[in-house]
C-alpha cells in the first residue's frame, strides 16, 4: 500500500508544486470511523519527503463528531485532526471529502456543474476559509485538478 500526498498549494493550472510518493508496507485494516488508523502512517511518512507547508488537504474528515467546529479534546477526530494533533498543530489540515459521513460536521461545496457537494472541514483554520479554498481550486468539476491527481497517484492510474 502508498500513501501519498500533494501540497494544497497548486499553480493556475492545477499542477502542484512540490509531491512525495512513498510506500508502506504494514497498513491497519480499513475500520468506519477510524480511516486514521489505516492512512496517518503514510501521511506522516510522506510528510517526510517534502517541504513543509502551510496547510494540507486529505482525502477524508477532519472531525466525524458532531462538534466539529470544537477543540480537538472535543469532536470526534477524523483522519485530519489525527494528521493535526501528530503535526503538533503547526499545519493546517482540510478534509475534503466525497460522501457524507453520518453524525460529521462539515461545509458542502459545489464546485462546476455538480449537484453533489464535497464536504469540507478543517484543523487549524477557519472552515469557511478552507471551504472557500476548495471552491477556488483549479478545475472544472467536482473534484478539482490536484485531487484528481493524488486519487490517480494512490491507485496507480494514468495521469
Amino acid at each position: 500500500m502508498s500513501g501519498k500526498l500533494n501540497s494544497m498549494h497548486e499553480d493556475i493550472h492545477g499542477q502542484s508544486l512540490e509531491e512525495g510518493v512513498v510506500s508502506v508496507l504494514e497498513m491497519a485494516e480499513y475500520v468506519s470511523g477510524e480511516f486514521y488508523r489505516r492512512e496517518l502512517l503514510c501521511l506522516l511518512a510522506a510528510l517526510e519527503k517534502v517541504a513543509q507547508t502551510p496547510e494540507i488537504i486529505v482525502d477524508g474528515y477532519v472531525w466525524l463528531g458532531s462538534d466539529a467546529r470544537a477543540r480537538l479534546e472535543k469532536g470526534k477526530p477524523g483522519l485530519g485532526a489525527k494528521l493535526f494533533e501528530a503535526l503538533e498543530g503547526k499545519v493546517a489540515v482540510v478534509g475534503v471529502a466525497k460522501t457524507r459521513y453520518a453524525g460529521a460536521d462539515a461545509l458542502e461545496v459545489l464546485r462546476g456543474s455538480s449537484a453533489s457537494p464535497l464536504f469540507v472541514s478543517a484543523a487549524g483554520m477557519d472552515a469557511l476559509e478552507a471551504a472557500e479554498n476548495v471552491r477556488r481550486m483549479h478545475g472544472p468539476h467536482r473534484l478539482p485538478t490536484l485531487l484528481t491527481r493524488v486519487d490517480h497517484l494512490c491507485r496507480g492510474l494514468p495521469l
